[in-house]
């Protein structure tokens, strides 16, 4: 291990590791995971006491969970001779509010030099797979895989995670993202009835900045965030949605404290994660939470969820398929490819169209109800005027007479 990685604000020191059997151990445990790419136990061990345990194993670790191919060595500018993407000008004012507060830089140039790596990993995803759009915290993600992957693996890292695991984010609105926040409410009935009928007039949008940027944008020192990422990665997406139920969960106390008819105040209390965050506790109860109340058990994921969301496709898969250990289960979408991510990205656009299309008609019906009666109405007194000269009097008669007293209101 370098002097660099061994001495990381992620990572535990030399002498540490040394004397720390457990940690000695573990980390045996995890080269061995890596070394057999058996995904079960990576997640496994990304679950336990201190995940991934420092950088220099998550720079083996991250690449398998994220399905990219071993001794991949394929980074190149040519993305710099693509057309520029439409939303470059938005991640350029991103990137200069970056690295607020990790890591720590010695002077404002080695600043400005990461500014512009980061720069250049995202807009060597945007041009290369133009359909995504970008959205606001992406750069916080991104900012992660910068620090913890070495050069040659960070755009191949950063376009997998974009296609096949965060994908709904990067569609051309929020509607696929906000189905996601739907399933808080649902986790919370299940598992704590009082507490979702104190929250049921508050709005789930208070979880948006966390599960949209994988908590990047919410927790401010390096080692938490990676430590975060070693179980996001490792597990299926929707994880990071039990996740938040979990820190709502662990709130429970201080939200009974305020008036469940003062959703702004909760809203508020629940848009910031709580200090300090126990990572290890909060692992730990996800992860029950996830196995006790699993999200097929979940009405809006039935119902909300489209089959074609990275919660759908990147779920994780009983038992063993393919040529790896654990093929399919953890990671990102282990056997698919990037084409498999655009193929699935064009499928939501057409729901998402065909769901714009119908809201908008519900709204012409509803503000043309009235007329809209008056016409039906009007074709029906038609229909019964001829069966009333075919037989007058009789049934019809009598329904003629409801129907003339129902327009009269």
């Amino acid at each position: 291990m370098s002097e660099m990685d061994s001495s990381s604000e992620s990572g535990d020191s030399l002498h540490e590791k040394v004397i720390d059997p457990f940690h000695a151990e573990k980390e045996e445990a995890i080269l061995k995971a890596c070394k057999q790419r058996d995904l079960t136990k990576l997640r496994a061990l990304s679950e336990s006491q201190g995940g991934f345990l420092n950088d220099e194993i998550r720079q083996q670790a991250w690449p398998i969970l994220l399905g990219i191919p071993p001794k991949y060595d394929e980074d190149d500018d040519s993305w710099k001779d693509l057309p520029r993407h439409r939303d470059e000008d938005q991640v350029q004012l991103d990137v200069d509010r970056a690295f607020c507060y990790y890591p720590e830089h010695e002077s404002e140039t080695e600043r400005d030099l990461q500014k512009s790596q980061l720069s250049s990993l995202i807009l060597s995803v945007l041009r290369r797979y133009p359909y995504l759009h970008y959205f606001q915290g992406y750069h916080d993600i991104s900012q992660v895989l910068l620090l913890v992957l070495p050069v040659h693996l960070r755009s191949a890292a950063l376009a997998r995670l974009s296609a096949l695991r965060i994908r709904d984010f990067m569609l051309p609105n929020l509607q696929a993202a906000i189905a996601q926040l739907r399933l808080i409410p649902d986790i919370l009935k299940v598992s704590d009835p009082k507490l979702w009928r104190h929250l049921s007039d508050t709005e789930p949008f208070f979880a948006l900045s966390g599960t949209l940027t994988m908590y990047a944008h919410d927790i401010t020192t390096l080692g938490e965030i990676t430590r975060l990422f070693d179980v996001l990665l490792a597990r299926e997406p929707v994880f990071s949605v039990y996740m938040f139920a979990a820190i709502v969960r662990s709130r429970r106390e201080e939200l009974f404290d305020t008036p469940e008819d003062e959703p702004e105040m909760l809203h508020s209390i629940l848009s910031k994660l709580p200090k300090p965050l126990d990572l290890e506790g909060l692992i730990k109860d996800t992860v029950a939470l996830f196995e006790r109340y699993p999200p097929d058990r979940l009405p809006s994921w039935r119902w909300g969820i489209s089959g074609n969301s990275v919660l759908k496709t990147a779920r994780e898969t009983e038992g063993k398929t393919g040529n790896e250990k654990g093929e399919g289960k953890g990671g990102v979408a282990r056997g698919q490819t990037m084409e498999d991510g655009k193929r699935l990205f064009e499928r939501q656009v057409r729901e998402l169209m065909w769901m714009e299309k119908k809201e908008k008609a519900r709204k012409w019906m509803w503000k043309n109800r009235r007329p809209a009666r008056t016409l039906g109405l009007a074709v029906l007194v038609g229909v019964i005027a001829i069966l009333l000269r075919r037989s007058p009097g009789g049934p019809m008669a009598w329904v003629m007479g409801v129907v003339y007293r129902w327009w009269l209101g």
